[in-house]
């Protein structure tokens, strides 16, 4: 190893001890027992859980990488930099969906940003088996706030020292076992033990531990032997002899007390000393060790796991059960030590168990043969969840269980695992959020593909007779080119699995080359799936799955996987839909927003418009600025909705404002009668609208505002305020509605902003502090335009537009108006 590994591994180390430090304080903090710690890695928009504490991490591999935009609450804490917290299941579902059905049992959660960076570290995870009503009713939230500021500190020193990267997580989560409830403190009694002699010294610890007076003590090593343990007397004297021959016990001798109590018995052999004593020690262990025996001598089968899935403890009759010896049980994780205790279903009811912390009983089948079923009870407790285990003599199969699958190898194959199998539900429920077929393909990439191990993703859709690759990932840069645009001739398997209907499933990359001779691999190892997409009869495309390493498909794992394409399909063919529609939404807004605006010697303006990212990604958002007598009419709108039909109402309303500008009405008339047209076409939608007409010489302005939030006006000197403007009802609600009209001046060098909600609005918060921080914004926006080192007003215009602009879930369009007056005669009179 080099010194520079050495070095990233010393990083590494100094990471995971402060990941775990932080994750098992947070188990104190919470009163909970699962904890663990999602920090951000070298993928953009990928966050990965980097420690988990109190559950065995193979139960939950789906959960262990998350997409920072998907809907879940360690994604919003970690993007929005807020803890969210669900005090119990009914409230995970309302605001997560998605996550619910995933995990769906009886458990709270808290989410806490871990600070130090922009956006934070990651998220500092508390899963609490209760269900508490409110919010109230959970632990002290403010400690667990500040076990994530003490983690950010380590993080934020870390990197001082190592760089972001030392903060970035790859690989697999480091899984823990929490602290152990701390034990009564044991009885232990010294004592030496001369072979010459036979003499022997005890402490006072071992006369109150055998219950022997000293004064009654014969001090020799037979006796010792009896008080110790009557019952084996014999087996202690040799061990004594044997030490003193320098040949002590391998391990401490297991004996029993005269009321049958466990203890321990430990020697040491003299050396060098003079004279040769033999040292040793008697250890009560206490009540744990009783129970062990205790259980041992149970008729039924009874073993432990520790909350990381290790098996702890498995008495006589568990030992026969599972038909192996107890030395290949302890210490191993169950899913290896047991594995006909594997399998999604099983591991569903693990997941339960272990979450819900209530007991779960169910039936596994342990073999091959006809009626080999053992009836499972789980108790799950802080430290120990204690299993009992017996014949079921007459059960039926659970359902799960596939025909082609033997003994072990449910949900497994190859060495590879699918498990746990990804639910259907959960996917649904991630498609019903996307609208277009990039975001279909998005949310298949992030919930398909962690959840079955997979690495690769390719979907190609069917257009005009040719597949065209409409998503790739994880394939090596420009592999995929060559089958981009191919006809439904061509002998590839992603052709034929579609016009076939029938999947394709290679179990090696050797396979694949024999069935098609001559096709261009990606790898040289890996596995490859092929699903046809097929939406009621209809064909859309072929999904294509790459894993890494050889492994067969189950019959169970192609039909689920059969199962998701279908719900893939359907969503691409809405999505197709969508895209079609939206195209020409977007192309009838562009057709009706103005190219250029109407120009004055005296008054600069500047507009800009953005559509939403989410949806048809098009609206009824729409400006302009008319020539209105010897003056000028700014307008502002926004028709309610998405679509084809917003932004056809938008043009109708714009046309409509325009005539009424070029005959210089006043702004209430303006309004009511654009109020009227809108209630006469009856489109079913309403719209807001601010009307502003500007006498360009002397800056008076009369505005009338409908439904719309106010304009803001930011003086010369930079001071902004929000103009208070009395508004009327939207337009397209009422048509005896009245638009009061109020006036104001606008003063040279002054910029008047005028400005949609989509500018504003924020999820969660309050539209008054979007109006606010906008306001701001313009008060920074530098000198008045004309000045010497003053922006421009487009320049304005762009930086009040940059945030929305970069933001890629946008979910509402965005219009923005600037106005500002040059100095003329008149105000230089």
């Amino acid at each position: 190893m080099t010194g520079s590994d050495e070095h990233v591994g010393r990083a590494r180390e100094r990471l995971t001890a402060l990941l775990v430090e932080a994750s098992t304080g947070a188990l104190g903090a919470a009163g909970a027992h699962v904890a663990g710690v999602y920090l951000r890695s070298g993928t953009p928009g990928l966050l990965r859980l980097a420690t988990l504490v109190g559950l065995p991490g193979q139960l939950f591999r789906p959960w262990w990488r998350l997409h920072m935009d998907r809907p879940f609450p360690v994604a919003d804490a970690y993007r929005l930099g807020t803890r969210v917290v669900l005090p119990n299941a009914t409230e995970t579902v309302r605001r997560y969906p998605q996550f619910a059905a995933g995990l769906p049992f009886q458990f709270g959660s808290v989410y806490t940003p871990v600070p130090g960076a922009e956006p934070s570290f990651g998220v500092l995870t508390v899963l609490l088996p209760g269900t508490a009503d409110t919010v109230d009713e959970l632990p002290d939230l403010d400690r667990l706030c500040r076990a994530a500021d003490r983690l950010g500190a380590g993080l934020r020193e870390l990197v001082a020292e190592e760089g972001d990267a030392a903060v970035a997580w790859e690989g697999e989560p480091v899984c823990v076992r929490p602290p152990a409830p701390r034990p009564g403190p044991a009885r232990v009694g010294r004592f030496t033990w001369d072979p010459v002699t036979s003499a022997v010294h005890a402490d006072d610890r071992l006369h109150a531990l055998l219950g022997t007076a000293p004064a009654e003590f014969p001090g020799t090593g037979a006796e010792l032997a009896v008080a110790v343990t009557p019952a084996d007397a014999d087996d202690v004297l040799t061990a004594l002899h044997e030490t003193a021959a320098g040949k002590p016990p391998p391990a401490p001798l297991r004996v029993r007390a005269a009321d049958g109590a466990p203890l321990l018995l430990e020697l040491w052999p003299p050396g060098a000393a003079d004279p040769p004593l033999v040292a040793g020690i008697v250890v009560d262990p206490g009540p744990s060790a009783a129970a062990d025996g205790a259980a041992d001598l149970l008729p039924e089968g009874v073993f432990c796991l520790d909350r990381s899935g290790i098996v702890r403890y498995a008495n006589p009759a568990a030992v026969r059960l599972a038909g192996r010896p107890r030395a290949e049980l302890l210490g191993r994780p169950l899913w290896e030590a047991m594995p006909w205790l594997s399998g999604p279903s099983y591991d569903d009811h693990w997941r339960g168990a272990l979450l819900a912390r209530g007991p779960v009983h169910f039936q596994v089948r342990r073999g091959a043969a006809e009626g080999d079923f053992l009836a499972l009870s789980v108790h799950p407790g802080s430290d120990l969840v204690t299993c009992t285990v017996v014949p079921a003599s007459r059960i039926d199969p659970p359902v799960h269980l596939s025909p082609a699958a033997g003994p072990g190898t449910l949900g497994r194959s190859g060495g590879s695992s699918m498990a746990p199998l990804y639910r259907p539900i959960a996917l649904a429920i991630a498609l019903t959020d996307a609208v277009t077929a990039r975001q279909v393909s998005a949310v298949v990439m992030q919930e398909l593909l962690p959840a079955f191990g997979g690495r690769r993703l390719a979907i190609y859709l069917l257009q005009d007779r040719h597949f065209y690759l409409a998503w790739e990932t994880g394939f090596p840069p420009g592999f995929l080119a060559p089958f981009d645009g191919v006809g439904l001739d061509a002998h590839i398997p992603g052709v034929e699995a579609l016009t076939t209907g029938r999947p394709l499933f290679f179990e090696s990359m050797r396979r694949l080359a024999d069935t098609y001779p001559g096709l261009a691999l990606d790898a040289d190892v890996g596995s490859r799936a092929f699903l046809p997409l097929i939406a009621s009869g209809r064909p859309v495309g072929t999904c294509i799955l790459g894993f890494e390493s050889e492994r067969s498909f189950s019959t169970e794992e192609r039909t689920v996987l059969m199962a998701l394409a279908g719900l893939i399909a359907h969503a691409m063919e809405k999505a197709r839909r969508y895209d079609s529609e939206a195209a020409l939404a977007r192309g009838l807004q562009q057709a009706l927003l103005p190219r250029r605006l109407s120009a004055h010697p005296q008054v600069e303006t500047a507009g800009r418009y953005l559509p939403g990212t989410q949806g048809m990604d098009v609206g009824g958002d729409w400006y302009d600025v008319v020539g209105a007598g010897d003056g000028l009419a700014l307008v502002i709108g926004d028709v309610q909705g998405h679509g084809v039909q917003a932004a056809a109402t938008m043009g109708q309303l714009r046309s409509a404002v325009r005539a009424f500008a070029l005959s210089d009405r006043p702004p209430d008339e303006v309004l009511s009668g654009t109020n009227r047209l809108l209630i006469d076409l009856d489109p079913g939608q309403f719209a807001s609208c601010c009307y502003l007409r500007l006498d360009p010489a002397t800056g008076r302005a009369r505005i009338a505002r409908a439904g719309h939030p106010p304009p803001l006006l930011r003086a010369p000197d930079g001071r902004t305020r929000v103009l208070e403007v009395p508004g009327g009802v939207v337009l397209g609600v009422d048509p005896r509605a009245r638009y009061p009209v109020t006036g104001l001046e606008l003063a040279p060098d002054a910029i008047l902003a005028l400005y949609t909600d989509g500018l504003v609005e924020r999820p969660g918060a309050d539209i008054d502090d979007g109006i606010a921080a906008l306001g701001a914004a313009l008060a920074e926006a530098g000198a008045a335009p004309g000045r010497r080192g003053a922006r421009t007003l487009t320049g304005v215009a762009d930086r009040l537009t940059a945030m929305a602009r970069h933001a890629t879930d946008r979910p509402d369009d965005v219009a923005l108006l600037l106005a500002t007056r040059r100095p003329g005669a008149a105000d230089r009179g």
